[in-house]
């Protein structure tokens, strides 16, 4: 029988105490684990740090983070676990980004990098500034991000820590009980977007070279060419602008490279490819490496020039030169190609050969493959400047491709050839006879004879 204590059980008692035990275990247990952002719904609290960092001043992270769509898999990771996130400052994303790449971020097709390269910013779990590694034993330690790639954190002899290449600058600067963010002083880029990247950019997809059965417009009768002879081996070139553009001796030319492949022939089609691929990687000349490839044949021709025996020296506008040509100028048919040819120079000239002749015989007149304007190149403030007055530029960029037959220097203007001025042809000279002066004496006789009549009988009068 159970005992009465002032008419309760004592297995009642006990039952109570063991309750509010319990309660009491549970409620400890909860304190000690980390708090969950998500509440009962689903939502994500106000306190998160996805709040926070859509609120912060890392805007542009935040643009893109909305752009890629990555908000969902965000709050998913958020309810997981912790995360750090690694924030780059709004400058390095808005004027320290290359155009090129961000608008290749940006492109829908390109969305899958897009949000690898922000899950790379992401690590799933927490580190403060205090959990980096010891700064008097400097070294790294490798964490995985929420894109299953993995970085590097690093504590340099000075003190400063890093992430990768780029340096925190902001340690702890949002600080949430779900997440803590990092400010970095540029963006992160994994091997695999650069990749993505440079493939998009590289002549791969696009040939640089047109198919020997694709038609070909001669750019100076807008006519299609007729299919050129085969050349035989070793055959002198046959083309009929040969002898106009052969170069004189007296500007001794550099010397070119000697025919590579296995039989002994140029391999201009390579060369052309190769010269146009360290263009885009080069940067700042994608205007020009677009016209040589897509708006026109011309690397087809330079392909055919080369393998034929030709050197080629091109003297390339960066983008901010091209960017100035007005719709006019390039509306006309056949003016894209008309502006490439003032700037191929049919010899082989680095930037030393070209500042040497400049030196020394002051102005040189270069041939072009526009026929018959040459491009004038004449020595200032210690470079070679090509053109005269409003139109001239300056060797911006010397010796960007000097690898085979083909070598390019970049400059900081389009060149336009010299409007031909008409010179007026004089007339020819008359001798005009003026007749003898008659005195005063004489016109007055005359007068008088000519109201009489009898003027006609003298030789004066007349």
């Amino acid at each position: 029988m159970d005992l009465n204590i002032y008419g309760r059980s004592v297995s009642k008692i006990f039952f109570f105490v063991f309750l509010i035990f319990l309660s009491y275990t549970t409620a400890s247990i909860a304190a000690t684990l980390p708090q969950k952002p998500l509440s009962s719904s689903g939502q994500i609290n106000s306190n998160s740090v996805l709040v926070a960092l859509l609120d912060s001043h890392y805007t542009e992270l935040a643009e893109l983070v909305e752009k890629a769509l990555l908000l969902q898999t965000l709050e998913e990771a958020v309810g997981k676990h912790n995360i750090t996130i690694f924030a780059p400052r709004n400058e390095a994303l808005e004027r320290e980004l290359d155009p090129e790449f961000k608008r290749f971020l940006l492109e829908p097709g390109n969305l899958r990098s897009l949000q690898t390269l922000l899950m790379f910013h992401i690590l799933p779990k927490r580190i403060g500034s205090s959990e980096w590694p010891d700064d008097k034993k400097p070294g790294s330690t490798k964490h995985n991000t929420l894109g299953n790639d993995f970085v590097h954190l690093t504590s340099k002899s000075s003190g400063k820590k890093a992430i990768g290449s780029a340096e925190i600058i902001r340690p702890d600067d949002v600080i949430r009980p779900d997440g803590i963010i990092h400010g970095i002083e540029r963006l992160l880029i994994p091997r695999s977007v650069q990749e993505d990247f440079n493939r998009r950019r590289s002549l791969q997809s696009i040939a640089a070279v047109l198919p020997q059965g694709a038609p070909e417009v001669d750019p100076r009768t807008h006519r299609l060419k007729k299919p050129a002879a085969p050349v035989p081996a070793g055959a002198p070139p046959v083309l009929p602008i040969y002898d106009a553009m052969a170069p004189g001796p007296s500007l001794a030319p550099a010397p070119a490279p000697g025919p590579g492949g296995p039989r002994g022939h140029f391999n201009g089609e390579k060369q052309v490819k190769d010269f146009i691929h360290t263009l885009l990687h080069y940067g700042g000349y994608n205007e020009m490496a677009d016209i040589l490839v897509n708006l026109t044949s011309l690397a087809t021709e330079m392909g055919r020039l080369v393998s034929e025996g030709y050197v080629l020296t091109v003297l390339a506008p960066n983008d901010e030169a091209m960017a100035k040509l007005t719709t006019d100028q390039l509306s006309e048919p056949g003016a894209p190609e008309q502006i490439i040819y003032y700037h191929i120079i049919p010899e082989y000239q680095t930037e030393e050969s070209m500042y040497n002749a400049v030196r020394r015989f002051g102005k040189v007149k270069y041939d072009t493959l526009r026929l018959p304007h040459k491009v004038t190149a004449q020595e200032a403030d210690g470079s070679v400047k090509f053109g005269s007055g409003d139109g001239s530029a300056y060797l911006f960029d010397p010796d960007i491709y000097t690898d085979g037959r083909i070598s390019v220097q970049g400059v900081d203007g389009v060149l336009f050839p010299e409007e031909e001025t008409p010179t007026a042809t004089k007339p020819a000279n008359v001798k005009v006879v003026t007749k003898p002066r008659r005195g005063k004496l004489m016109e007055l006789t005359c007068r008088m004879l000519g109201t009489v009549g009898q003027d006609s009988h003298f030789t004066t009068c007349q």
